[in-house]
């Protein structure tokens, strides 16, 4: 079943005498039991337009074409619970759905509780520019679903979602939150100019795309996130939520992103690889400094394992390049993190690759970090903590573009004034991060480390932590020549 809603009527009333809305109404009846509506398009929004396709939607399944032109959208469209084998597609001259400024709802699109739904070639615009409203997070035992209005589209316990080549702009919440639902493919979509802020003007993680509630099987392809206040893509649960699993985050780009390119929160069996991207952590503004929101390229939290970073490459960092707060039993390989300016570009900026421990059902452990490239890090090449890793073969170039601790004043160099080495050092064998976590049966081998004073600050050890706890060997380590890169 097709329906085919292209409504272009005069202002004027028809030789019926009926005016242009309540034809447009009556069609849209008809769409409802016959499955096809065709008239020609208008380029400007016509009053009513929502309700059509509202009730084309009604159907729950078959096809449905929307009009080309810009559609005004003020209380949002809903695909029913139980649609099934449902298409809804933009007209090849463009479809555009706008919210009003007086928008009150959930999404632009809101899907509860069905299956087998595709979304293909639309345009999604939000008010972000008239939005007056600010989002905080919401509290711990509160989905982003529950608590976030104004997302471009949500999606929640639905089952085979496809949503491919969907362009989002200004969206004020998320651009795509996906609550509870499995088989998602997420590919070739644009996001622009997305996100809101707290009421200190920080970001609030929105912007982005957010996978939550234990999602699984899910994908994220070949998409591009550019200037998101926010995350660019996410996956989170609540600490009593399933975690999400089984999900796939690959050929992405992101450009100014204002917190993370990347986050694989409380996951498992997640892939992100060949991914790209430049300016995390810009605007400086944006960041969410007083909230410990660091910007980070390829962020981690809660309990995520099985998991496996790859073939990733950022530039220009106001941050990290990854971090592995909660990660463990998986593999960082060949992923490049490279900063150019110096240390005053970047305010935020920290070691390369971070190892935490915040989530309290897990340890950390077991994880290979292995030919990766750190060039141009604020303070040191890899802090690690915990047992069982190998950290191996990884280029650790132009460190402590900072010049801890002789820039101390400038540069707040002393983190723990128990240990001076951290933050001068290329790679820190530490005690613990959020939790004890002492740093004991690791392999670091074969590292080429090079930097500010490197020669002698190459491998550094936290008070109470011994090499021979450790297996180090074959590192190499070097001066690097100022101004060299």
């Amino acid at each position: 079943m097709a329906i085919h809603l292209s409504l272009s009527l005069s202002r004027r009333t028809t030789r019926s005498g009926l005016s242009p809305i309540k034809v447009i109404r009556i069609l849209a009846l008809v769409a409802s039991f016959t499955g096809l509506v065709t008239c020609s398009s208008p380029v400007q929004p016509l009053p009513g337009r929502e309700d059509a396709i509202q009730k084309a939607l009604q159907a729950g399944t078959g096809v449905v074409n929307l009009p080309p032109g810009i559609i005004q959208i003020s209380t949002g469209l809903s695909i029913p619970s139980g649609a099934h084998d449902l298409v809804v597609q933009g007209d090849p001259e463009g479809t555009v759905l706008r919210m009003t400024d007086d928008f009150h709802a959930k999404a632009v699109i809101t899907i509860h509780a069905a299956r087998g739904v595709q979304l293909r070639g639309i345009s999604v615009e939000g008010n972000r520019d008239t939005f007056q409203g600010t989002f905080e997070l919401p509290p711990s035992d509160v989905t982003f679903a529950e608590f976030y209005t104004h997302n471009g589209l949500l999606a929640e316990d639905t089952a085979s979602l496809s949503i491919i080549d969907i362009k989002f702009r200004k969206i004020p919440g998320f651009a795509i939150l996906i609550n509870n639902s499995s088989g998602v493919v997420i590919e070739k979509v644009q996001i622009e100019e997305s996100g809101s802020r707290n009421k200190s003007g920080r970001n609030n993680t929105s912007g982005g795309i957010l996978l939550e509630g234990g999602t699984s099987d899910f994908s994220v392809l070949g998409s591009l996130i550019r200037k998101v206040s926010g995350n660019g893509i996410w996956t989170h649960s609540l600490y009593t939520a399933p975690r999400n699993r089984n999900g796939r985050i690959a050929d992405n780009h992101f450009d100014t992103v204002a917190r993370d390119a990347i986050q694989v929160g409380h996951a498992t069996g997640i892939r992100v690889e060949n991914n790209s991207g430049r300016s995390i952590g810009f605007p400086f503004d944006a960041v969410d400094a007083e909230g410990g929101g660091t910007p980070v390229a390829i962020d981690t939290a809660g309990n995520t394992d099985r998991s496996v970073y790859a073939a990733n490459r950022f530039e220009e960092i106001n941050g990290k390049c990854i971090d592995l707060d909660g990660f463990h039993d998986g593999e960082i390989r060949g992923n490049v993190c490279i900063n150019r300016l110096p240390a005053e570009s970047y305010p935020h900026g920290h070691f390369g690759i971070v190892f935490n421990n915040a989530n309290p059902d897990m340890q950390s452990a077991n994880i290979t970090v292995v030919e990766n490239v750190i060039d141009g890090a604020k303070f040191g090449g890899i802090f690690l903590i915990g047992t069982g890793h190998l950290i191996a073969r990884n280029h650790l170039r132009n460190l402590n573009v900072a010049h801890c601790n002789e820039e101390a004043a400038r540069f707040g160099c002393y983190h723990f004034p128990d240990e001076p080495d951290l933050l001068q050092s290329g790679i820190y064998l530490g005690r613990g991060a959020e939790r004890p976590a002492p740093a004991r049966g690791n392999t670091v081998r074969d590292n080429q480390i090079s930097g500010y004073r490197m020669s002698t600050r190459c491998i550094a050890l936290a008070p109470g932590i011994s090499a021979s706890d450790n297996e180090i060997e074959g590192n190499r380590c070097a001066d690097q020549a100022e101004g060299k890169k």
